[in-house]
């Protein structure tokens, strides 16, 4: 019952953590995995509030 419900918030929240991680590390491609990883949850949360409204 759990990971049904928990597995796309906890991917998201495992996505946002290595980027904040990634940005701190150095630069280079740690900069391009902190986009992706900043990224891809700012644009899913976007993207299910337009989605709804």
């Amino acid at each position: 019952m759990f990971w049904p419900v928990f597995r796309i918030p906890l991917l998201v929240g495992v996505l946002g953590a290595t980027g904040l991680f990634a940005a701190l590390l150095g630069d280079g491609g740690w900069d391009a995995l902190a986009w992706v990883g900043l990224g891809v949850p700012a644009v899913l949360g976007v993207w299910g509030l337009v989605r709804k409204g």
